[in-house]
């Protein structure tokens, strides 16, 4: 059973577009309501609620950890693969979440057959 699994490399073929396609519409997606929502409620609107509302605020903290986190493992990996880290943890800083994602799309788009992608 576990050489029938493991011999089966189709997916193995197909995982990279396949991820690629993913990072590519959650960023998309994401990108798209961040946008509609800063639209409408402002810029800096969520302070407003995170003042307002403990759990709004342990969010927005527990957000800001996530996103640290994320950003360290962004650095480390972008010098391993050779790509500028700073542009993305500048979005991250700015945008949350979208520099992330753009990092994830960026690199799997465009180094995923060099031989300094995993």
């Amino acid at each position: 059973m576990t050489s029938e699994v493991m011999g089966n490399r189709t997916f193995d073929r197909q995982a990279p577009s396949m991820r690629f396609f993913v990072y590519l519409t959650v960023f998309v997606a994401f990108t798209v309501y961040t946008l509609s929502v800063v639209v409408s409620h402002g810029l800096l609107g969520f302070l407003t609620v995170a003042m307002r509302e403990p759990w709004a605020m342990q969010m927005l903290i527990d957000l800001a950890l996530a996103l640290t986190a994320a950003c360290v493992w962004l650095v480390g990996d972008a010098r391993k693969r050779g790509v500028n880290p700073w542009p993305f943890v500048a979005l991250s800083a700015t945008c949350g979440s979208i520099g992330v994602l753009a990092y994830l799309t960026f690199t799997r788009r465009f180094l995923w057959g060099s031989s300094r992608a995993p």
